[in-house]
């Protein structure tokens, strides 16, 4: 897959193309259908598909401090994008310039000038250009007068999670907030993922015979309800079993919120300075303070032996 940042990055030699344009964090079951969609049709037409998305996200320029916590970092995007077979992906770097550009001047510069768009598919909800004021109607009128079809797809709706709800990243954003990584793995179609460096930390878990990786995670990353949670841990090609900790350590009166994710039964392992991945899979119990370190301790064992379980039945 081809990956270009601005504009400019579009050889000069680029024919037409089948595009689609959204933020689509998380990429998830919604904007699995919409790209697939996007990438069938362009198959079908001999073209190439292209996805176009923004950095930052439109929010934080046009109102500033509204950033929303991230589902997947752009390189995590591009990963999944790709293997849904796009060829091509535009990272378009949102500035208050690029804000102001009218629906109209947006489907020029964009769309036909650079793209050559032979085919546009969307949501239903797509809006675009200054103020969002183009939809798809207008994106439809704008296709007849520049030679481009436009094709709408239907997103499903979800079973339990979110009680029926749309697909959205809102909504997966909710129920990671609340501790619900399941429901928010099945609106994804995959575990929920945190990602970042492993830092040093107090080190307490190797004290206590359970040695955490500390995540140090990037930057407006959603990040679930404290607690602890059974998933993986992706380090060095691996994907190794994990409990995993979220929260500010009370029983040490700790203030700041970490992710640590320990590696079920793996000794001796060195992470320090290294990216890793934390899926995760399902909510074990919330974050407490215990009567003492011995009975922390044992609830340190049972979680891990509880995550054990979970994990082993995500895999039968």
């Amino acid at each position: 897959m081809q990956r270009w940042r601005g504009l400019e990055d579009i050889p000069e030699d680029w024919g037409r193309s089948v595009v689609t344009i959204g933020s689509y964090d998380g990429v998830h079951r919604g904007h699995q259908l919409i790209i697939r969609h996007a990438v069938d049709r362009a198959r079908e037409l001999g073209v190439p598909s292209v996805v176009v998305t923004f950095d930052p996200h439109p929010s934080e320029v046009v109102r500033p401090g509204s950033h929303p916590p991230l589902l997947a970092p752009h390189h995590r995007r591009a990963e999944l994008m790709a293997g849904l077979g796009v060829d091509a992906l535009l990272i378009l770097p949102f500035t208050t310039e690029f804000s102001k550009l009218s629906p109209a001047d947006f489907v020029v510069k964009v769309l036909v000038d650079k793209l050559h768009a032979k085919a546009v598919v969307e949501g239903p909800n797509f809006r675009f250009g200054h103020k969002a004021a183009g939809n798809c109607d207008f994106l439809a009128e704008q296709g007849k007068t520049y030679d481009f079809e436009v094709e709408i797809v239907d997103l499903y709706v979800s079973g339990t999670a979110g009680g029926g709800e749309p697909f959205s990243s809102t909504l997966t954003r909710r129920l990671v907030a609340e501790g619900d990584v399941e429901g928010a793995g099945e609106i994804l179609g995959r575990p929920h993922r945190v990602e970042g460096v492993v830092v040093r930390g107090a080190q307490r878990g190797r004290e206590l015979g359970f040695p955490t990786a500390n995540v140090e995670t990037l930057p407006h990353t959603a990040i679930p309800a404290d607690g602890v949670y059974a998933g993986w841990l992706h380090a060095q090609g691996e994907a190794m079993p994990a409990a995993i900790s979220v929260g500010t350590n009370p029983q040490f009166d700790g203030t700041e919120r970490t992710v640590e994710a320990y590696a079920i039964d793996r000794v001796g392992l060195d992470l320090y300075g290294l990216h890793v991945a934390v899926d995760f899979l399902a909510y074990v119990r919330g974050q407490q303070k215990f009567e003492s370190l011995d009975a922390l301790l044992k609830a340190i064992t049972d979680d891990v032996q509880r995550c054990r379980e979970l994990i082993e039945g995500a895999q039968a």
